[in-house]
């Protein structure tokens, strides 16, 4: 189960659907995170002539849909399932079954209140939030003030303890070459003498030999802010004590 967000979603918004009715030109689906409707003409189903709608969809199937368009005076959505590719659809699906995670949790955490305040509290922390996913990584990451959400503390507490149990903080990498040689005598010593400096950095900075001259830095953070200044942290004391004990040294970035 997903609590559902109040409202009408975003035109271009990617959206999961469960297909309720197929007819031979249309298509019509319920949206799994609103409660609304919607429809896909024949056209936005797959690229190129379709012979038979139902060679691409069958009733039950869960989907992901690009929003076309909304008429909301008349509660028309119109949906497009050939738009959406197949990273998009797999970032959806994804971000879809941590949210049906992230609604179990809240349950768990609210046993003893009624299912109408459940709903309530979960459309409060959706309209600050956007999502359940999102309010618990930032309790996770202590980014949250939980008073904020005007939660009872008997259930407060225990939505923190159960979401801190449950959820991993998120993590982010970024990585970068480092070249290092020494053409002094005792190169070799200058060179584990900066490596090791760069280890005890931060203990989220780890170290891989390539071959020399050649090492990976990996920086391990919550976030790419911090992340990049954990990486210019090392790359200033890694310059400066090169510079001290003679050694050439190069960062090259690396995306992947």
């Amino acid at each position: 189960m997903v609590f559902r967000k109040q409202g009408y979603p975003e035109t271009n918004e990617v959206v999961v659907c469960t297909v309720k009715k197929v007819l031979p030109h249309s298509i019509f689906c319920d949206l799994d995170e609103y409660t609304k409707e919607g429809m896909i003409h024949i056209s936005e189903v797959a690229p190129g002539r379709i012979r038979n709608i139902r060679d691409h969809v069958e009733e039950g199937r869960k989907v992901a849909c690009k929003i076309l368009s909304i008429d909301k005076e008349k509660g028309h959505i119109n949906l497009s399932l050939r738009r959406v590719n197949q990273s998009q659809k797999i970032k959806k699906f994804q971000e879809f079954k941590q949210e049906g995670r992230a609604s179990k949790i809240l349950q768990d955490a609210l046993k003893g209140s009624s299912k109408e305040e459940t709903e309530k509290i979960a459309e409060r922390i959706m309209d600050k939030y956007l999502s359940l996913t999102s309010c618990f990584n930032a309790i996770v990451n202590e980014n949250l003030n939980i008073a904020d959400l005007k939660i009872d503390k008997k259930f407060s507490d225990n939505l923190i303890a159960i979401v801190k149990e449950k959820i991993k903080p998120p993590e982010v990498k970024i990585k970068t070459k480092l070249f290092l040689e020494s053409t002094q005598p005792d190169g070799i010593t200058r060179i584990k003498k900066i490596l090791d400096t760069i280890k005890k950095t931060d203990q989220s900075v780890s170290i891989l030999y390539l071959g020399a001259p050649s090492y990976k830095i990996e920086v391990t953070s919550f976030n790419y802010k911090e992340a990049e200044l954990k990486l210019k942290k090392v790359s200033e004391s890694t310059e400066k004590l090169s510079k001290q004990l003679h050694c050439t040294f190069k960062f090259e970035r690396q995306d992947k």
